[in-house]
């Protein structure tokens, strides 16, 4: 996935500037922020899309970064998306590593995320409005970076409107596959009332 490259990279990049910040959409692994922050770096979630995220980066001086839908900015590089950049930190870690790259990202996956599901909705705001009421006072943590987000103990969501299309997206991740599947199911049942 997407986001686990943006861990990768972002650990090479540290490498290149130990303490820079490193940017990740709020759709990505807890695995993102954790790997940033072990070696070294400013972990800093950012809105999806590559307006938003290079302009945040220029802001905010970030020094690298990735989407979960396999965007890649590099500061040094004009604060642009380039892939071929991201390739060259990709071969240069698995040259570094001399192991197969199922192996390099295997500890990556230590937690088990949804994807991105989409729904059709007649109304978002009004889904946002009551995926807040019913979660805002129960979560460990709830923002408006992109849509809503939702952080609890072993378990976190994020439902926001397509930049793109007429749909709402859920991306979800827990701590263990029965408990992501479950909070999945209830979910898509308060997003989908309205259908």
């Amino acid at each position: 996935p997407g986001d686990f490259i943006t861990a990768l990279i972002a650990r090479e990049m540290l490498k290149k500037k130990p303490g820079a910040k490193m940017l990740y959409d709020l759709r990505s692994s807890w695995a993102v922020k954790e790997e940033i922050e072990n070696a070294g770096g400013i972990a800093e979630q950012c809105r999806v899309g590559h307006g938003l995220i290079k302009k945040q980066m220029r802001e905010e001086g970030g020094f690298f970064g990735g989407e979960l839908s396999s965007h890649y900015y590099f500061s040094d590089f004009y604060t642009t998306d380039n892939g071929d950049l991201a390739m060259l930190y990709i071969l240069k870690l698995l040259l570094a590593e001399k192991k197969p790259f199922s192996e390099i990202v295997k500890p990556l996956r230590r937690y088990y995320h949804s994807g991105e599901i989409n729904s059709e909705v007649m109304d978002i705001p009004w889904v946002l409005k009551v995926l807040e009421e019913k979660y805002g006072s129960v979560a460990k943590r709830s923002f408006h970076l992109d849509g809503y987000s939702a952080e609890f103990e072993d378990w976190w969501f994020n439902v926001r409107p397509s930049n793109t299309e007429p749909l709402i997206r859920l991306n979800l991740e827990a701590k263990n596959k029965e408990l992501m599947n479950e909070k999945v199911a209830e979910l898509l049942a308060d997003i989908r009332k309205q259908i």
